[in-house]
């Protein structure tokens, strides 16, 4: 046995990271993933049902009916609330069970037992919020970028799943370097030196890790951002034939499905409007899409051809000081995360 190998499995601060960090928000799904019916999905180390009632308002709480355990998933949309199939069991959007038909009164009615998530929609994903207590009555609010949220910006969510720990996503993410290998081929990222000097420049929100003397040649950076959601924002420079609006933005954020997937958001966004704006969104589903996708892909195969454990046996270089800092910035949110929920003396 290789007795350098950490056992990460049994690392608690691994174990937190490996789940999603709490009192945070995180895309789930896109949009159109939740209708009228429930649906099921892993997240977050949860099952979790999701639902839109009459006026189309997405809930979420645990899949699993604090009666028997049976998926709620599978039961009853009654608006803002959900009829467990097994026994007719009926919990509210808040967790509070408000019926029992088969022992009217009994103690479970007017408790509230079940883990719920507060849901909200914005840029065609829906965002819960991993609160470390099974119920909040509010949770802050979702701050997003501008590249979300103002009417200068125009955006498409890409959304994907990836065979792998989401961590191995952000690792990719935070490294600019691979761009010039990796991607060489690609359309927009041919150009720029295959060797780089990079830095770390702290922000209120986070850090920039950027390649030295030379800016908006190729992917030249990565912004880490925290602002109750985890976000990493780059460029990629555009060719003229990539259409008007300059260069083009990226912002992700990651989310754990299991140890081994993850749910990978990724919004591409333009600063433009009017005609601008409708030309390169023209230009983008029918011609920029595809090529996208296609670099996309590359990383993912990248990345889902690592061991489970590769991260465990590296060798880092200088370049690779981005992954470093933030590695260890997310131990010590984990670290802190622990010992704010650990059990007073």
């Amino acid at each position: 046995m290789n007795t350098h190998v950490v056992n990460f499995q049994s690392d608690p601060l691994d174990a937190a990271l490996a789940v999603g960090l709490k009192d945070l928000w995180y895309p789930v799904c896109p949009s159109g993933f939740v209708k009228d019916s429930p649906i099921s999905l892993r997240r977050l180390g949860y099952k979790i049902v999701l639902w839109r009632d009459a006026a189309g308002q997405v809930h979420a709480l645990e899949d699993h009916c604090p009666h028997r355990g049976a998926p709620l998933s599978l039961g009853v949309n009654l608006g803002d609330r959900i009829a467990c199939p097994y026994h007719g069991v009926e919990v509210r959007c808040d967790g509070t069970v408000t019926r029992v038909p088969g022992n009217p009164g009994c103690k479970l009615e007017g408790s509230r037992p079940t883990r719920m998530f507060h849901a909200t929609e914005a840029n065609g994903a829906v965002f819960l919020f991993n609160s470390a207590a099974p119920q909040i009555d509010t949770p802050p609010p979702l701050r997003l970028p501008e590249q979300l949220t103002s009417p200068e910006w125009s955006s498409f969510l890409c959304y994907t799943e990836w065979g792998c720990d989401y961590r191995y996503v952000v690792d990719n993410v935070i490294d600019p370097m691979h761009g010039a290998y990796l991607h060489k081929q690609s359309h927009s990222m041919a150009e720029g030196e295959i060797s780089a000097e990079f830095q770390i420049r702290d922000t209120d929100t986070g850090f920039f890790f950027e390649k030295k003397g030379q800016r908006n040649v190729n992917f030249d950076w990565t912004e880490w951002i925290d602002t109750g959601i985890h976000l990493m924002r780059l460029e990629i420079p555009y060719p003229k034939t990539g259409g008007p609006g300059g260069n083009f933005t990226i912002v992700g954020s990651y989310t754990p499905i299991t140890s081994e997937a993850a749910g990978v958001f990724h919004w591409r966004c333009r600063k433009l409007t009017g005609w601008q704006r409708d030309t390169w969104r023209f230009l983008y589903k029918n011609r920029l899409e595809q090529r996208h996708w296609h670099v996309l892909e590359q990383d993912r195969v990248a990345v889902e051809n690592m061991e489970p454990d590769a991260n465990q046996r590296e060798h880092l270089y200088a370049h690779d000081m981005g992954i470093v800092r933030l590695r260890r910035h997310l131990k010590g949110l984990a670290k802190q995360q622990l010992e704010r929920l650990a059990p007073k003396a």
